[in-house]
């Protein structure tokens, strides 16, 4: 009769683990095509300049301007996560992912294209908030550091995936401004190749629960023990009275619990969201993944050869990622974080020195030889091994975290929204420091910004492995 009852109390565990993997594992494709959409616009960067007669300052906005949209987008996902839920929000995002994927592809002038894009930000940007509220709100403690993390990965899935799509449709047509299928130019095809994840997400969305955790919040505890149930067995009442308490009673989770009670001020530990995003950005991970081809083709590789690099970055990035998923629940958030700060502030440092000791060609172009070009893909993708196993996945698990229950929606929304803005000025800036201070002062401002975040996280960062969302 035992082994019975410990047979069935095993695969009841084993039942709930696999189906908080898939409701995580769908939310997570909102981090996907969070990847995509961030990534797709890699190989078109060249062809858009040209197709809209672009100077360095209009190509640097069409491809930043995305970002505009994602600060709006996380800004308003959070309170508005709190108030209507998860899942509507989540489908709202699906659908603006879809409209913006067809959009950009048939825009005819920078306008509609700048404008499809802001749209697609707006998802990226809520997609960067509800993926990792709904999993942090869902995983059991022991999983999930592993299972938020699933956001990191899909995001590194999405941006490979632009960038296999993006290389082939070149590929195939010759270069991303000539014609593709039915005579349309291969970079509209590389924005309509999205559409099918979006479609995937909508599905997929329709088919999970709202969280436990929200529903708890807005006082539907039959609907929150159902959930609890599938995802917790045997301590519904036990997750329902925990939630309630680190609620603080009645009233609704509302924006105003952002600040400290009878002040003006944040509460301490937005500030340290808000600086763990800054730092992720200010390291220049995504002028890597934005720029890959104009960088590589500025240090001197034609348009095929840096399409394969951002093929190559992308790999690196997702095996990266894989790491963080087999340490983060063993050794925790802390350690990965300190290590990934030491080993891209060293990785940076040396590109640095490669890019400003380099000479120049005719054109005006950085003139690496063959070995320092070797040394600089094996450093550039070192820095993304570091990115990819710390910074990339630690900060969307801390920042699904760190925030307690009352107010994790709308802090979630101003970190990932001071996130946006970030990536906004590097993205925006980098072309203007190409074309003026070069590569290595570009980088000279990233190696700064990674030796910095050292200190930061020794001082800042309090470590959360194993601890529950209530424990916080």
């Amino acid at each position: 009769m035992t082994n019975s009852v410990s047979a069935q109390v095993a695969a009841s565990n084993n039942s709930s683990v696999a189906y908080v993997l898939f409701i995580s594992a769908v939310a997570a494709i909102g981090g996907f095509l969070f990847g995509f959409d961030s990534g797709v616009i890699n190989g078109t960067v060249t062809a858009l300049g040209k197709a809209f007669q672009s100077d360095s300052v209009a190509t640097g906005f069409n491809v930043a301007s995305v970002l505009l949209g994602c600060a709006i987008g996380a800004l308003v996902a959070g309170p508005l996560a709190d108030r209507v839920g998860r899942k509507p929000v989540m489908i709202i995002t699906a659908i603006v992912f879809a409209l913006s994927a067809w959009g950009s592809g048939d825009a005819q002038t920078a306008s509609a294209f700048i404008l499809f894009r802001l749209i697609g930000g707006l998802g990226i940007g809520a997609a960067s908030v509800l993926a990792p509220a709904y999993i942090s709100e869902v995983a059991p403690a022991a999983l999930r550091g592993r299972l938020a993390t699933l956001q990191q990965l899909a995001i590194v899935l999405g941006l490979f995936a632009a960038f296999v799509s993006n290389y082939l449709i070149a590929s195939a047509a010759g270069g991303a401004q000539y014609e593709f299928l039915f005579g349309l130019p291969a970079w509209r095809w590389m924005f309509w190749v999205e559409l099918a994840p979006a479609l995937l997400f909508l599905l997929g969305v329709l088919m999970i629960p709202e969280s436990p955790r929200y529903l708890v919040a807005q006082g539907k505890l039959d609907k929150a023990r159902a959930v609890f149930r599938r995802i917790h067995p045997g301590s519904e009442d036990q997750q329902i009275a925990e939630v309630s308490q680190s609620l603080q009673g009645n009233k609704k989770p509302s924006i105003s619990d952002l600040f400290i009670q009878g002040s003006r001020k944040l509460h301490p530990i937005i500030w340290v969201g808000i600086a763990l995003s800054v730092f992720q950005q200010f390291v220049g991970i995504n002028v890597v993944f934005y720029y890959g081809a104009e960088l590589w083709q500025a240090a001197g590789f034609d348009e095929s050869q840096s399409l394969f690099i951002n093929v190559l970055a992308g790999t690196t990035n997702i095996v990266s990622t894989f790491i963080a998923i087999a340490l983060i629940d063993k050794i925790g958030r802390k350690p990965l974080l300190l290590v990934g700060s030491i080993g891209m502030f060293v990785s940076l440092a040396l590109l640095t020195l490669i890019f400003g000791t380099a000479g120049f060609d005719a054109a005006g172009k950085l003139a690496l030889t063959e070995n320092m070009g070797t040394v600089a893909l094996i450093t550039a993708n070192l820095f993304v091994v570091f990115f990819g196993l710390s910074w990339g996945p630690v900060v969307w698990v801390l920042l699904g975290e760190i925030f307690n229950n009352r107010i994790r929606g709308a802090a979630l929304a101003v970190a990932a929204s001071a996130q946006w803005i970030a990536n906004f000025a590097i993205t925006m800036t980098f072309p203007v420091l190409l074309g003026s201070i070069g590569l290595a002062g570009a980088y000279g401002f990233y190696t700064l910004s990674a030796f910095v975040s050292i200190f930061f996280v020794v001082k800042y960062i309090k470590e959360t492995r194993g601890k529950s969302l209530e424990a916080m």
